[in-house]
């Protein structure tokens, strides 16, 4: 993998004082810094590289008071178009119009504050080059759809507008074929079922998505328990009917079966709660149980449905064979 050298960030100090103690963080940032713009500020602020003394600020709309101070960390000016790397991939298919990828968990999709470099993308641009399609932007060529970073699984890019375009309008009018397998606490009831809730930002804390009856998103998310593991766990069988982010994980959260592994919608209790030879290893577990292994669609140029299946990486069978075992 080529290495890059680390980035200097340029740093600014912000002191609060009574004229714009009670106001909004971001625009109190951006009155401060007049070379930042306030969605810049933002961006800023929801990327972590905001901080009050030791404590991180994600919140663009958190209230200042008198006395604090405030350090904004600004990463250097970068290329916007991404570089190639090369990063190994698995590629399932690949012909003029699309690759098929299968994203190990750990890798990153596109460039975004705080992953410059070494995603998906600057893997793709050095596989296939100039081919890929440009509608995506120059920040995310070829990107139709996106996994979280560490979520593992089946994706695909366009190396053609014609391919980007009719993708997209595949995933708009759901009519693309997804199945994921999730690893999750406990054994959902009813086994088979559909769970329909709005998803959209948590009022508190921007990092989170969250069921939410105002201003959420609508989202559907069909499930089908698999297997029951002894260790207090199950395999859950997963379709999007819909494609919020983090949907999966919302939506187990949110009926009180989180993925296991999820460090962001998980609960403390669930380890607790397994068996004494299991808590070790899901601790260790450094990724949420949750891969993307069913991806079905029209291909751009023929028309005709195609499909890909993905095995589970070795690191969720492992978890899955411990969770097995008896207590």
């Amino acid at each position: 993998m080529e290495t890059l050298p680390a980035p200097e960030f340029e740093t600014h100090v912000v002191a609060v004082d009574a004229a714009t103690a009670g106001l909004r963080l971001d625009r109190v940032l951006a009155s401060a810094l007049p070379d930042l713009s306030r969605m810049r500020i933002k961006a800023l602020i929801q990327a972590g590289l905001v901080s009050r003394g030791e404590a991180t600020i994600s919140e663009p709309s958190y209230r200042v008071k008198p006395g604090e101070s405030y350090t904004v960390s600004v990463p250097p000016a970068s290329d916007p178009s991404p570089r190639g790397q090369r990063i190994p991939l698995r590629i399932l298919h690949e012909d003029d119009e699309l690759i098929i990828v299968d994203k190990p968990a750990g890798l990153v999709v596109h460039p975004a504050p705080g992953n410059p470099d070494r995603t998906l993308v600057n893997a793709l641009v050095h596989h296939c080059g100039d081919s890929l399609s440009g509608i995506g932007g120059v920040r995310r060529p070829g990107i139709v759809h996106r996994l979280d970073k560490e979520t593992s699984g089946l994706m695909v890019a366009a190396k053609s507008d014609r391919a980007h375009a009719a993708l997209a309008k595949q995933f708009a009018e759901r009519t693309v074929e997804r199945a994921y397998l999730a690893v999750v606490w406990g054994v959902p009831r009813p086994l088979r079922g559909e769970i329909e809730a709005p998803i959209g930002r948590h009022p508190r804390n921007r990092r989170r998505m969250a069921v939410v009856e105002r201003a959420g998103k609508q989202a559907l998310t069909r499930y089908r328990v698999q297997r029951q593991l002894a260790a207090g766990a199950s395999v859950v069988h997963c379709r999007l009917a819909t494609g919020r982010t983090h949907q999966i994980r919302v939506h187990l959260a949110h009926i009180g079966h989180p993925v296991v592994g999820d460090r962001l919608y998980g609960r403390a209790r669930h380890v607790a709660g397994a068996a004494a030879n299991a808590q070790a290893i899901v601790r260790a577990f450094d990724r949420q149980a949750l891969h993307a292994g069913l991806l079905g669609f029209s291909h751009p140029r023929t028309g005709r449905p195609v499909r890909f299946e993905s095995e589970l990486p070795v690191e969720m069978k492992e978890l899955i064979g411990v969770l097995e075992a008896p207590k």
